[in-house]
């Protein structure tokens, strides 16, 4: 199983992806814990992406696909993945596109947890108050700067998957379980 979760910050896509790794046995893949990774391997393009981030420049999306394209071949992975923060634009999607064709791979789901802005607010919100704003990032302010960098750069993605007929779209508003429920029959269609 080869997935893909979109959805802005707050949508609960952290949540659902643990329950699939215990769930499903899959790795879950994060582009920083796979650069961070990398670097530690002293790979290639660890190396490489190591001498950017020392000068504080972003890592360019052609070593992030190299380092996504070198982790989807380890072992761990081959019951499959789910990529939760990539791609994040549509240049980082067609890039991926090219390595899975060369693997000979492709995906078996493109999932979008859909909750509007105003609602994801209103969870920050309750998340702050509850934990008394222990979360550095539980903050209305820093969830308004996320969500407009999702909006500018992650979903037009949502187009782009459509397009493909690959996008399968849930309501991020229900609960946790009914989420988790379309999800589980979105992934049994696709086995």
């Amino acid at each position: 199983m080869r997935l893909i979760f979109l959805g802005p910050p707050g949508s609960g896509k952290g949540t659902q992806a643990k329950r699939i790794v215990e769930s499903r046995g899959i790795v879950q893949l994060s582009t920083g814990d796979m650069l961070r990774a990398a670097v530690k391997a002293e790979t290639e393009v660890g190396l490489k992406a190591k001498e950017i981030m020392d000068r504080g420049d972003l890592v360019p999306d052609e070593v992030v696909v190299g380092i996504i394209a070198e982790r989807i071949e380890a072992a761990d992975c081959a019951n499959g993945f789910m990529l939760d923060g990539f791609p994040r634009t549509i240049a980082q999607a067609e890039a991926f596109d090219r390595v899975m064709a060369e693997k000979g791979l492709g995906l078996d789901a493109v999932i979008l947890l859909d909750v509007d802005d105003a609602i994801l607010l209103e969870r920050i919100e309750k998340r702050a108050r509850e934990t008394g704003g222990e979360r550095a990032d539980d903050n209305a302010e820093t969830l308004k700067k996320r969500l407009t960098v999702y909006h500018d750069q992650t979903k037009p993605l949502i187009g782009y998957y459509r397009d493909k007929n690959m996008l399968q779209t849930i309501d991020g508003t229900q609960t946790v379980d009914q989420v988790g429920a379309e999800i589980d029959a979105i992934l049994d269609a696709a086995a």
